[in-house]
């Protein structure tokens, strides 16, 4: 074992005492050693023009049911054997991960004390190495409630390659595994769903099941209503956002260039955004909607500026995704070209002198700083390394350019134009969680060995209903292919084939109803300087159980949706049935016919689009 991992750590006293102490509070199904559960229908994909594709992909566990538990089951005579476990950090560190852990080992200690729980030191290498660490009481008492991933760390975040997939498959083998949890976003969960199938192919009788938890929001599905460490992370960032608001009209003399993380959706800019309201957000979304080119934005955000100036304000705050710059059409058509030479193994030295006509041009037009930073080398999934493209300081590098222009041209007559650059990438990710994620992420983590006491593999554990208090959740595991498709979004709402399933970012919703609270308050945000102060965290008090904004506002317990159409189907079936008057049966098969063909429809929808919200 690494002495780095699951060693004690020394609590300095204060608040991570405290947080230690708190109990995650359960709903009522999870509270005993097992649970009822009840099997639903066969579950489809939400895209049905690759269902064949997916079942052909992975035959065995395609069209498996959706599992809700319900309520503790009575099992004071049943005999339940010790349950072997083994549980790994397969995404970037998110608050609440150690909860996980925590509720797994809650969880397998009640159904058998004889259970063995092992974490993989390392991340998915310590998983390939098999290189272990048994948890237990003492080895969790430190990192109970706490941030970071350092109980047992994290690697390359994936399972994938064959001889990665055989690594992992041995090593179930060497500790006779009857469940393996894998705690990651959506490349961790596509990679989770190929490992179960691969399992079940070899006769290995390990359970392979899937804990959504994502610092970046963007595992949202129909099951998936947010992701652990997601609230969190807004709320650190949002307190920084909202002290950069509060220092820029302190001074009033400069505008706040701010990069939150995200890379392929927006969703943690949104969602700071309606908790701080600084005077612009340009989310990745809407520009690739809009298909807005590099200058354009610039001269929406000069328009922004220039209509401050003319209130007296020479002042603001302009929010952005670490992923806006891909959502730019020519800059992610230059991203492209870039990777291509990574992948051809292109000295770093030689790149500009091997791109395309059109796009040498874009690229010497850039400043020399980001030039320097789109030839870096690849993250470990052959993308851009988004994090270290200082975007922000493009966007305050260019916008000054133009408001110089417009001085020039005496369109604009206020004062020099000044900026503050920030990136906010870090600073939350191994922050002390929220009670919503200590108390969402222990859940996952006492479902997560329920599904495998039941047998089942290659699902997700999912809990619905989080908008409201904890004692009305609904538990559920969840197909992990159910979430698959054969397309993504890219650089909007478009979506393209890629040939292979996988669990695909999902991109913020610009129909929903969460964005169409921001178009209305676009206007204020901009001239009004409305901004909100929503402090740090609470873990006591007032405010210690808010929730993300977003999670509150849509409505999302596809669960509890799916319940109300079982119950106006049964209904159906008791009034319609042989016997009944021809009235009746003509007025059901009228209905019925018109339903079916409203869901004809509705199952191939067209993208309406919709303008930029805080540029209208």
């Amino acid at each position: 074992m690494n002495a780095d991992f699951g060693a004690p750590k020394e609590h300095a006293g204060g608040l991570q005492q405290r947080r230690a102490l708190y109990q995650p509070r359960l709903p009522p199904c999870l509270q005993g050693p097992t649970v009822r559960a009840e099997y639903g229908d066969a579950t489809t994909t939400i895209d049905p023009s690759c269902a064949h594709v997916l079942a052909q992909a992975f035959p065995n566990t395609f069209g498996q049911p959706l599992v809700s538990f319900v309520a503790p089951a009575d099992a004071a005579a049943e005999e339940r054997p010790p349950i072997r476990v083994g549980v790994v950090f397969s995404g970037r560190q998110s608050p609440g991960g150690h909860n996980v852990v925590w509720g797994l080992h809650d969880a397998l200690k009640a159904y058998n004390p004889q259970s063995v729980l092992y974490g993989f030191v390392g991340g998915t290498e310590g998983l390939f190495a098999n290189k272990t660490l048994e948890i237990t009481d003492d080895v969790l008492a430190s990192y109970k409630n706490q941030g970071g991933f350092d109980l047992l760390g994290r690697s390359i975040d994936q399972i994938r390659t064959t001889k990665q997939v055989s690594s992992a498959m041995a090593t179930c083998h060497s500790l006779n595994l009857d469940g393996l949890v894998i705690i990651g976003g959506v490349t961790s969960n596509s990679d989770a769903a190929q490992l179960a199938e691969t399992l079940i192919q070899n006769n290995c009788k390990t359970k392979v099941v899937g804990v959504p938890v994502s610092l970046n929001g963007d595992l949202k599905n129909q099951f998936v209503e947010t992701t652990v460490g997601f609230d969190t992370v807004c709320k650190v960032n949002s307190q920084l956002v909202s002290n950069v608001c509060l220092d820029a009209i302190s001074a009033g003399k400069y505008y706040y260039f701010v990069r939150l993380m995200g890379r392929k959706a927006s969703h943690v800019a949104f969602e700071c955004a309606l908790q701080s309201h600084p005077n612009m957000l340009i989310l990745g979304e809407e520009v690739a909607l809009s298909k807005l080119t590099l200058m354009e934005i610039i001269n929406k955000i000069c328009d922004g500026v220039q209509a401050r100036a003319e209130l007296g304000k020479y002042h603001g705050v302009l929010v952005i995704p670490e992923g806006l710059i891909e959502s730019i059409p020519e800059m992610y058509a230059l991203i492209q070209e870039i990777n291509i030479l990574h992948n051809n193994n292109v000295p770093v030295a030689e790149m500009s002198s091997q791109l395309s006509p059109w796009a040498a041009a874009l690229f010497q037009f850039l400043p020399p700083f980001i030039r320097r930073e789109l030839l870096l080398h690849q993250e470990s999934d052959n993308s851009a390394q988004l994090s270290q493209i200082d975007t922000e300081q493009l966007l305050a590098h260019l916008v000054e350019t133009e408001m110089i222009k417009r001085t020039k041209e005496g369109r604009y007559k206020g004062r020099k134009f000044s900026s503050v650059c920030h990136f906010f990438g870090y600073q939350a990710r191994g922050s002390i969680p929220s009670n919503f994620d200590c108390d969402y992420a222990y859940a996952l983590g006492r479902i997560s060995l329920h599904m495998i006491a039941a047998g089942l593999t290659g699902y997700m554990a999912t809990v619905a209903n989080l908008k409201d208090p904890v004692d009305k959740w609904r538990c559920a595991a969840a197909p992990l292919t159910a979430m698959m498709s054969l397309k993504r979004h890219l650089r909007g709402p478009g979506a393209i084939p890629i040939g292979k399933p996988s669990i695909h970012p999902s991109p913020i919703d610009l129909k929903g109803k969460a964005y169409e609270l921001l178009r209305e308050k676009a206007s204020s945000f901009l001239l009004d300087d409305f901004y909100r102060t929503p402090g740090g965290i609470q873990f006591e008090g007032p405010g210690s159980d808010a929730k993300p904004i977003t999670l509150t506002i849509e409505n999302q317990d596809y669960v509890g949706d799916i319940e109300i159409l079982k119950e106006c189907l049964s209904k159906v079936r008791t009034m319609v049935k042989p016997g009944c008057s021809r009235e009746i049966l003509k007025a059901a098969i009228s209905s019925m016919l018109s339903v079916t063909d409203v869901l004809t429809v509705m199952s191939h929808p067209l993208n309406a689009e919709l303008p930029l919200y805080h540029f209208k």
